[in-house]
């Protein structure tokens, strides 16, 4: 699997370390060392991944991941040394879909990059389209559209609503989507599958705050249901 991935990451070092590995996962990535040349760059050459450290000169992380996300569904695996729970929940608001903190092992930053990708390059040609309550999720394309309108998801979304599509009325806990999402990687937490939650509910709802389609069923998780709003 080759991709064409965008580093942005001011710490020279750390830029030409994360440069080495990609090369050497037969990758081609493109270094940059500031927040304004990362979306510059995604603009000009659309790269299959950002790795995009959270605090770049000029324009920091979470203001690249708001441009990246107005402009499509670029996935995105933000790196900082802030190891906090709030961090990791606005970055994931913000649409980036995995999250890492410093330092970090080249092996752990691989894998996590090999999953993002595998998610956004490799889906199965022979899954069925599903069908849900409006929603339509088909994993051959990498596609969702509400009542006929494209939906863009990150991957983690995509994850939680194809789960969700293929079991329509059927509760999910918390615990059980993130199998779906990033299973036990040690960056996810429940309260992320909230915030999934609610970015997708802005996206498939006409009143997110009063939801008929992905709706909570209290004490236990969510559901998609099966109905047309």
């Amino acid at each position: 699997m080759c991709a064409h991935i965008l580093v942005a990451e001011d710490d020279t070092m750390q830029a030409e370390l994360i440069r080495r590995l990609l090369l050497q996962e037969g990758h081609t990535p493109v270094v940059v060392h500031d927040g304004r040349a990362a979306i510059d760059e995604a603009k000009s050459r659309r790269p299959d991944l950002v790795v995009l450290d959270l605090m770049p000169p000029k324009v920091d992380g979470l203001g690249v991941c708001r441009v990246l996300r107005q402009d499509g569904d670029i996935p995105v695996l933000m790196l900082t040394a802030r190891s906090t729970e709030d961090d990791l929940l606005l970055g994931l608001e913000l649409g980036a879909d995995d999250y890492m903190t410093k330092p970090y092992s080249p092996r752990e930053l691989l894998a996590r990059i090999r999953t993002v990708l595998r998610r956004t390059l490799r889906p199965a040609d022979d899954s069925p389209v599903l069908r849900a309550g409006g929603i339509t999720v088909d994993p051959a394309r990498y596609e969702v559209t509400c009542d006929g309108l494209p939906v863009p998801c990150t991957p983690g979304e995509f994850a939680i609503l194809h789960a969700m599509a293929a079991k329509p009325e059927q509760v999910f806990s918390r615990r059980q989507l993130l199998q779906h999402t990033r299973g036990h990687d040690r960056a996810s937490t429940e309260r992320a599958i909230d915030v999934h939650i609610m970015n997708l509910r802005k996206k498939i709802e006409a009143h997110p705050r009063r939801p008929v389609r992905l709706v909570t069923v209290f004490g236990v998780g969510y559901k998609l249901t099966g109905q047309p709003s």
